[in-house]
């Protein structure tokens, strides 16, 4: 699957892509989707951190690869037929950086139920951090975390680990 996301989908508001981690369900704005790969062979780099996979090749461009389960903090898993990189521009203002996430599965690109994701209001006083969740909602009655994509990298920097998005 080599799938280019359709530019009128990505400039509707409420659009998500949603994907799976383990049994949790995720969701990211569609806008920033330049495209959906199968897995594919990464080349590692020397000393990034556990989370920055390598790199792979996109039309001639070199494309870094994080495993958004281990910048989560869940356990790493093999690739299997459902495991998809998605290649994303996180930043509209910075054109040069794109970055590759790798997924366990794609399901859809969708509107959640009520075209609305919001923060969950009591995570302060549970002590959590979101700064990785823009908001929760639903798809067909299930929960689904709408991630922040900026908030994803944002988090990784806090822990002390090298940025992963630099000029390709």
């Amino acid at each position: 699957m080599d799938a280019e996301v359709s530019m009128a989908a990505s400039e509707r508001t409420g659009v998500v892509l949603t994907f799976g981690l383990a049994d949790a369900l995720f969701a990211l704005p569609v806008a920033p989707v330049v495209e959906i790969l199968d897995a594919q062979p990464v080349a590692p780099l020397p000393n990034a951190p556990a989370h920055l996979l390598g790199l792979i090749d996109r039309r001639g461009v070199s494309v870094p690869v994080v495993d958004l389960r281990l910048l989560m903090g869940m356990p790493p898993r093999a690739d299997d037929p459902d495991t998809r990189i998605v290649v994303l521009r996180p930043d509209a203002e910075e054109a040069s950086h794109i970055v590759g996430l790798r997924l366990d599965r794609v399901f859809e690109v969708t509107e959640l139920d009520h075209a609305e994701s919001a923060p969950l209001p009591e995570a302060g006083l549970l002590g959590w951090d979101e700064a990785m969740v823009s908001g929760i909602g639903r798809r067909n009655g299930a929960f689904i975390s709408v991630l922040r994509l900026m908030g994803l990298f944002e988090a990784s920097l806090k822990q002390g680990e090298t940025p992963v998005m630099s000029a390709t």
